[in-house]
């Protein structure tokens, strides 16, 4: 702890004792209810689940019935903006309901977690509870095996299968455990320490929020452990009558996921949680929705989750036209090439550095060596050079004479250089140099962009006849993508090369380049790098290139948890990113006591200048341990390093195993003996989550588990986690890591003080320092690091904030389009948002005819308003007047539509009822057509109703969709595009708000105007009742759910192709009832006022079809 840390908690205390101190009464509730609830038989214990359950529903009755009565008094008036008053008074009352909850369930704690705790009691003592067998226990008991009845009883046994682990059930919550469990149920961060039972202590909170029947959701950090934990912690909630599932057992979409999302308490991974958020925001009907509101999630292992995988968005993208073709593999020969040549200049560059220092001339050698760091600074032989004495420095020293004044200087040192590294941003960047030597002497234009203004005016000064001046500006625009591609295929190319490294930062399996999680050293499925570096790393690698994808939903894991009502977590390490917590989640962090004091012994870091020395030290120190018969658990941080360390005890013949990427489905039984004696397991950081290392007493008894660190990672936390992996409930343990000078974090940031200190000490190799100051430098490194990913997040998260605003407006107009309930509310605004636009557009120019001309445009309707009127009348009561008039012919035009088809449904329904349940009806505007889709039984007793509500229902969603999907692509170009504003010392994030508003502002203008013109004009195409069929089934489309992989700040703007694994849905389209049109396709389009025809692409005619005053000619013929 720092002085300035100390002196804050002399004067303001220390803030873990406070929170103690504030929970600790309520502990001692708790256990005033003890004595009394240990005297209840089995039934009246869990009787006292509906008691709690009863005085929840007691709490909040005057509030439904008040709701219940707004909803009849909608129901009943046609004015709307009577009804919008009562959905909003619906709201407030909602929200009232979810606050008196909260406060009951306060009131009910001490009494519930008692009786939690009783229940782990019985479990633990009685190998059968024998009660009084409910419904819901004869409905589990068919397919649980610990659930028998008995007649008019029924047996729970205390032994049962956890994800295919046979366990019996031998805890009981601790007093701590019950300062944890209120922590979370008050919306925060638990920490507490490995071992101390995380997955027990969940069980109170989430036994608590569950009596509400809004649902409790826990999410987990993989797979395995939500299965694990759903099924360990079943009978703990099922004895009392609360349903539970696990959503990861069941396929997307599927009506088992929604039923796992219907239960009282549903577990899950976070990915899974975030994708069925977004797929929900993709569903055609009320029936495909999954999700319930989102009421209370605790989430596990919560650092790894809101801060780890925070970087990274959710995205459901499916493919775009052409997705496959790129450049790639045309371009990797250049790129292998150019590699290559660097590689060799530099090699001899460094050897001549080397040369030039050793024989005092310092200062060519130091220009020499700064080359050779630019152009190739992970190379293993310059490492190993600035490893030595004095070196390192040199190179800082004339590094920074070379970048002061803004890096004037340094061009000189480039100039020789094909392309430079930035190591530390993750950049990379072609010099003239290079550009010259990919276009080659054929084509040195081959990379150069044109000047698109320049070259137009150029095309046009020449005086051209039309067509000819269209094909030169159309060969133009297509050079300028070509190339504008080419520059970013050879970008990614060459980060690929020079930047990352196989085993490192990914591995190569079934012939798929598959990312490696920094973090936990787990393969992270699914996963791909953004904006095609993944694609030019499977060029490199020679594996199956992934097509090309476009966004239709996307989400960061910040903004889908912020969506909770309430949200808590709990960990073993959470207090470094306890700042993060608060300021992203305003989660505040609560430090958890131990139920025993940890005896591990955690030993200051050794350093070696080198990582050979390191390696040699780390290896002597293991085959001592081992022989000594204590169990070892080796961390390092890549596959590389962990298969090293494997062939070097191989050589000494020392017992052990490997968990790294490549070998993770050896997992749970590698674990299984990590703490037999004498064992050695080397682990790329994976031993570290939701997994228990069992040690016996011969084990224990010779000083427990032994930690050896290979290296310190970039987070504190990850250290911390591997740390107590020994030490768990009292167990004995050591814990030592060891650095060189050669690691990545030292020699990116650690400290000059170190290498400085081992000069002057003239180490010898093989040498080591060890001291408590130099472990504070290595963690005032890591602080570093921690506060550049926190940047990146944080960065990140400030663009999807722009994004969630957009997000919660179109997702909101989505529901209500897909309920249909506030629909009619959502079309009354959006007339009168566009006659307001239109009158006040035209009132500025005192227009009259094109305001008539608008109306009919948009509404098909005429106004009695003469020229003087509109000039004279207050904009207010135009507006008002235009409104009501409108309003009423749209309400008059879908009575005429409903009056109109239902003979025809009448007929349908009387005939064929038995054949068909639901029929199609198709709306035609003239131009397109829809296929709506109703319940045929419904639009008969509604007398055609439903059919209208359907139609606005239907056309509200297909242009939304589709409106929104093209914003999103806008959207990821924009992102791209404002980075470019840093040259100009502008804010990217300032433009993109900007600019993003704008396209919000145009996004739902069209929107509006879109869904008004098709809801006015369209009109059942016959009423002849063969056009009225039996609705098929859905077209299924094929789409993706990925986690797109940012690996720095400088690609954050780049989230818009991912692929990932498959995910099948239903998707509900607009049938075509003419040829689909090409982008490059010609087409005839006629002026819709004057009646003037024009030939040309449908690329360059879509924005004036989009203005609505030309439309496409029935003359229009595709090739």
């Amino acid at each position: 702890m720092s002085f300035f840390n100390s002196i804050l908690k002399f004067f303001i205390g220390d803030k873990t004792k406070k929170d103690i101190k504030s929970i600790l009464p309520v502990v001692e509730e708790v256990k005033s209810f003890e004595s009394e609830i240990s005297k209840l038989n089995n039934d009246e214990l869990r009787e006292q689940t509906q008691n709690f359950k009863s005085e929840i529903e007691l709490s909040i009755n005057e509030i439904k019935s008040k709701i219940k009565q707004l909803k009849e008094a909608v129901d009943k008036t046609n004015d709307f903006d009577e009804k919008e008053e009562l959905y909003t008074q619906i709201d407030e009352c909602e929200e009232e309901s979810y606050k008196i909850t909260e406060d009951t369930l306060n009131k009910i704690l001490p009494k519930a977690f008692a009786v939690v705790k009783e229940t782990a009691k019985r479990f633990y003592n009685n190998k059968e509870i024998i009660v009084k067998a409910t419904a819901f226990d004869r409905e589990i008991s068919a397919n649980k095996e610990y659930v028998q009845l008995n007649q008019d009883n029924a047996v729970w046994k205390n032994s049962w299968d956890a994800a295919g682990k046979p366990i019996t059930w031998d805890m009981i919550h601790y007093d701590v455990q019950l300062i944890g469990g209120i922590a979370m149920h008050q919306g925060k961060i638990a920490e507490m320490q490995t071992g101390e039972g995380k997955t027990l202590v969940a069980t109170l909170p989430v036994y608590l929020n569950a009596l509400s029947g809004k649902g409790v959701h826990i999410v987990t950090v993989n797979d395995y452990l939500a299965k694990r934990d759903s099924a360990w912690m079943a009978p703990v909630f099922e004895f009392h009558g609360l349903k539970i599932d696990c959503i990861n057992y069941y396929k997307p979409n599927s009506q088992e996921r929604k039923n796992a999302y219907n239960a009282d308490i549903t577990y899950g991974t976070n990915n899974e949680f975030g994708f069925d958020y977004l797929r929900d925001n993709m569903a055609n009907s009320p029936d495909d929705l999954v999700q319930r509101k989102h009421n209370y999630a605790i989430v596990d292992e919560v650092d790894s989750v809101l801060v780890d995988d925070a970087r990274t968005p959710l995205i459901i993208s499916g493919a775009v036209p052409q997705g496959d073709k790129h450049e790639f593999n045309e371009l990797k020969p250049k790129i292998e090439k150019i590699v290559s040549v660097q590689r060799q200049l530099l090699t001899a560059t460094l050897a001549e550095a080397k040369n030039n220092i050793s024989n005092n001339n310092r200062d060519e050698g130091a220009f020499s060596l700064l080359r050779v760091y630019r152009g190739i600074p992970k190379n293993k032989a310059l490492i190993k050079y600035l490893s030595e004495e004095g070196i390192k420095q040199l190179l800082q020293k004339t590094e920074n004479f070379y970048m002061q004044d803004n890096n004037r200087e340094m061009p000189k040192i480039d100039e020789a250089l094909y392309y430079v590294i930035d190591e530390k941003n993750n950049q990379i960047e072609l010099t003239d140099k290079g550009i010259e030597f990919l276009s080659g002497k054929d084509d040195p234009d081959f990379f150069i962009m044109p000047e698109i203004g320049m070259e137009i005016s150029k095309i046009e000064s020449k005086g051209h006849k039309p067509k000819k001046e269209a094909a030169l500006k159309e060969e133009l625009y297509r050079d300028f993508n070509i190339k504008s591609e080419r520059i970013h295929s050879i970008n990614q190319l060459l980060k690929a090369y020079a930047l990352f490294e196989k085993d490192i930062q990914y591995v190569v399996m079934d012939n798929k380049v598959m990312i490696v999680d920094e973090q936990t050293g787990r393969i992270m499925d699914g996963r791909r790098y953004s904006d095609g570096l993944h694609q030019a790393i499977e060029a490199k690698e020679n594996v199956k290139i992934e097509a090309a994808t476009q966004t239709f939903a996307t989400i960061t894991l910040q903004n889908y948890f912020r969506m909770y009502g309430k949200l808590s977590g709990m960990t073993g390490t959470a207090v470094t990113e306890a700042g993060e917590f608060w300021d992203i989640y305003k989660l505040d962090v609560i430090e958890i006591p131990t139920n025993k004091p940890v005896i591990r012994d955690d030993k200051e870091d050794l350093v070696y200048k080198t990582k050979r020395e390191k390696y040699n030290a780390v290896i002597e120190q293991v085959t001592e341990l081992s022989n000594a018969g204590r169990p070892v658990l080796i961390g390092t941080t890549s596959v590389e390093i962990s298969e090293l360390l494997g062939k070097m005890l191989g050589i000494r013949k020392v017992p052990h195993n490997i968990l790294n990427a490549k070998l993770h489905k050896k997992e749970s039984e590698v674990v299984a003996e990590a703490g037999i004696s004498g064992q050695v397991t080397i682990a790329t950081n994976m031993a570290g989550r939701g997994t228990d290392i069992k040690l016996s007493k011969e084990v224990i008894d010779l000083g427990g588990l032994a930690i050896v660190g290979t290296e310190r990672h970039d987070s504190r936390r990850v250290d911390r986690q591997l740390r107590g992996r020994s030490g768990r409930q009292g167990d004995p343990g050591s814990s030592q890591f060891y650095v060189s000078l050669e690691d990545n974090l030292m020699r990116l940031f650690g400290s000059e003080k170190i290498a400085k200190m081992m000069d002057r000490m003239g180490l010898e190799e093989g040498e080591v320092i060890q001291h408590s100051m130099i472990t504070k430098s290595i963690e005032r490194a890591q602080k570093k690091v921690e506060e550049n990913n926190f940047g990146i997040r944080k960065r990140l998260l400030e663009y999807d904030d722009v994004m969630n605003a957009q997000r919660e407006v179109i997702y909101k107009r989505r529901h209500n389009s897909l309920f249909g309930d506030r629909l009619r509310i959502d079309i009354a605004n959006m007339i009168y948002d566009t006659c307001e636009n239109i009158v006040i557009n035209n009132k500025e120019n005192n227009d009259h005819k094109n305001f008539e001309f608008e109306l009919i445009k948009f509404f098909s309707i005429s106004t009695d308003l003469n020229a003087d009127e509109f000039e004279s009348m207050d904009e207010d009561k135009v507006i008002n007047k235009i409104y009501k008039l409108t309003l009423n012919h749209y309400l008059n035009k879908i009575e005429a539509n409903a009056k109109l088809a239902y003979p025809v449904i009448k007929h349908v329904y009387e005939n064929q009822k038995d054949r068909f349940k639901r029929i199609v009806v198709p709306f035609t505007d003239g131009i397109k057509t829809l296929q709506v889709v109703t319940d045929l039984e419904r639009a008969y007793s509604s007398d055609g109703q439903q059919l209208v509500t359907d139609f606005e229902k239907n056309i509200s969603l297909a242009i939304l969709d589709n409106s929104w999907k093209n914003h999103l692509r806008k959207m990821d170009e924009l992102k791209q595009s404002v980075q470019l504003a840093v040259h100009e010392q502008k804010d990217p994030l300032l433009i993109y708000k900007f600019e993003s508003f704008e396209l919000f502002k145009s996004l739902i203008d069209n929107v509006n105007k879109e869904i008004l013109s098709f809801l006015f004009k369209a009109e059942i195409s016959n009423e002849n009742a063969k056009n009225i069929q039996e609705a098929r089934p859905r077209k299924v489309t094929k789409i993706n759910a990925s986690k797109d992989e940012i690996p720095n700040i400088d690609e954050l703007s780049s989230q818009n192709k991912a692929a990932g694994r498959n995910i099948v849905r239903e998707i509900e389209t607009i049938v075509r009832d003419k040829p689909k049109i090409g982008r490059n396709d010609r087409i005839t389009i006629k002026n819709v006022s004057t009646g003037e025809n024009k030939e040309m692409k449908y690329k360059h005619a879509e924005p004036l079809l989009n203005k609505g005053e030309w439309v496409i000619s029935e003359a229009t013929t595709t090739p």
